[in-house]
């Protein structure tokens, strides 16, 4: 725990003082940005998710999907049948542990993300509008450090 946090009531740092209020206020504002496309494609917040995952980690093993999209595992079989119901992501056995499964992206899963990621970018272009880059690498290699300090199940 650092200095400026070591012994100090909630009360006394203040909410926007309290890194885990604004990391979570900032993915709030930046999923309702995209909630409107979202909806017109008939996508969750956990959906986006497993498909951008999904479209750089082809053929991932579900259990580590869970962590890279951040849900439950639970949650995330419910939405993989619903992908899968539209033809977005097909599931295989694992070769080496017949317990396991994979998660395979289809085309139609990647043109479908094609069509969502303008609006992601232009959310992450706005998040950053007026950062420099200095700045912008600098609080990356923070959050890396952040997450390291409280990662557990790791990929």
């Amino acid at each position: 725990m650092t200095e400026v946090a070591a012994g100090r009531r909630l009360g006394e740092i203040g909410l926007d003082n309290f890194p885990p209020y604004l990391m979570n206020r900032i993915m709030s504002r930046y999923n309702a940005s995209l909630r409107d496309h979202l909806n017109e494609l008939g996508f969750t917040t956990v959906k986006m998710r497993s498909l951008s995952v999904l479209t750089l980690i082809d053929g991932i093993l579900i259990r580590d999907l869970a962590l890279y999209a951040v849900v439950e595992q639970s949650t995330l079989s419910r939405v993989l049948e619903a992908l899968a119901n539209d033809g977005l992501v097909h599931r295989e056995p694992d070769k080496d542990d017949s317990r396991a499964t994979r998660v395979f992206i289809t085309d139609h899963g990647r043109a479908t993300f094609e069509r969502l990621w303008p609006s992601m970018s232009n959310s992450y272009e706005q998040m950053f509008d007026g950062i420099s880059e200095t700045e912008q690498r600098a609080f990356i290699g923070t959050l890396h450090k952040i997450l390291r300090n409280v990662g557990r199940n790791e990929v």
